[in-house]
């Protein structure tokens, strides 16, 4: 059942690319309509590209990861990232819209030089690779815990590699828009409806917080993570809003400077829930297996003791996460 979800939801959403590389062919503009949808994506598809680049395997599964091992503060990563979409649509997506450039190199050239655009496309380069990766580890953990005797972490993560290429390459940025308006559904929907599931089948917050470890910090927002590493997801969330293409980039490809700063700011209130609810799942994991092998499968483990449609629409929530994540980081 788990398996006829997960590949039913994956045939949708080639077929949402498929559906989005018809528009790039009706519009013009060459590169600009591919990977930019034509400077085009209104408010709505705006704050979708955020949360959905924002809510990806390191949001879900790292979280649930780091929750296993420090509690509910783990969620502040994603809060960090809310904060972020949220300052940036303040104060700078309209300007970054006006300017009409494609990429932050672009920017850094005309502010700095030729120099400076070559260095931002190394950093860029760089980036993109360590999180675009983390995605593939993400959706590699899930069909491990789901398929062990077919998928092994590494397999895992190369047929994660080549779905999510392929659903990039067909549908291009209107692709990723409307694949992600789709994927924030999901993945709020198949989190929810699995965190009740995890409740009933293990007996209730009441028994999972009695079959904790004693002493550790697993309710408290703060202490586990600790305010220093708090502190510096905020600075790294916060400066990468102005700073990565992968951000910067919803807001060139915006519909006008309106639709940019709306968009980033719903975007940001929509991300800062997902972690603390994530974190929930590693709690659980904690409480009821302590000694899994590895705390990248905290998440995927509950998965596959909960109901079989409810496990099937989460683990469609969780590639939706990686999914959602890597079109944005590749295109």
């Amino acid at each position: 059942m788990q398996l006829f979800i997960l590949v039913t939801y994956i045939l949708v959403l080639y077929g949402i690319s498929w559906y989005a590389s018809k528009l790039i062919r009706q519009g013009k503009g060459g590169a600009v309509q591919y990977l930019l949808a034509g400077r085009n994506l209104p408010t709505v598809v705006v704050a979708a590209m955020l949360a959905g680049l924002a809510i990806g395997g390191a949001s879900t599964v790292g979280v649930a990861e780091h929750a296993y091992k420090v509690g509910l503060s783990a969620g502040w990563y994603n809060a960090a990232w809310g904060a972020a979409g949220i300052i940036v649509g303040l104060f700078v997506a309209d300007y970054f819209r006006r300017m009409e450039v494609n990429t932050i190199p672009e920017m850094m050239e005309r502010m700095y030089g030729k120099q400076a655009r070559m260095i931002s496309v190394l950093a860029q380069l760089l980036i993109m690779m360590v999180i675009t990766s983390l995605q593939y580890v993400a959706g590699g953990a899930v069909l491990t815990a789901l398929m062990p005797s077919v998928f092994t972490f590494q397999t895992g993560m190369l047929v994660t590699a080549v779905l999510f290429v392929g659903i990039t390459f067909i549908g291009g940025y209107w692709g990723a828009g409307l694949t992600n308006v789709v994927n924030v559904v999901v993945i709020y929907g198949g989190i929810l409806a699995a965190l009740r599931s995890s409740s009933e089948v293990f007996g209730g917050m009441e028994s999972i917080a009695a079959s904790l470890p004693a002493g550790g910090p697993w309710f408290d927002f703060f202490s586990g993570t600790g305010l220093a590493m708090i502190t510096s997801w905020m600075v790294v969330m916060i400066t990468q809003g102005f700073s990565v293409q992968a951000i910067s980039q919803i807001a060139f490809a915006a519909k006008d400077g309106r639709a940019a700063r709306h968009g980033y700011i719903l975007g940001g209130l929509v991300i800062l829930p997902a972690g603390f609810l994530c974190a929930l799942f590693g709690i659980i994991a904690a409480a009821k297996f302590p000694n899994l092998e590895k705390a990248a499968l905290a998440l995927p483990t509950i998965m596959t003791n909960i109901s079989p449609v409810v496990g099937g629409i989460f683990l469609a929530a969780l590639w939706a996460a990686g999914i959602s994540t890597a079109v944005v980081l590749l295109l």
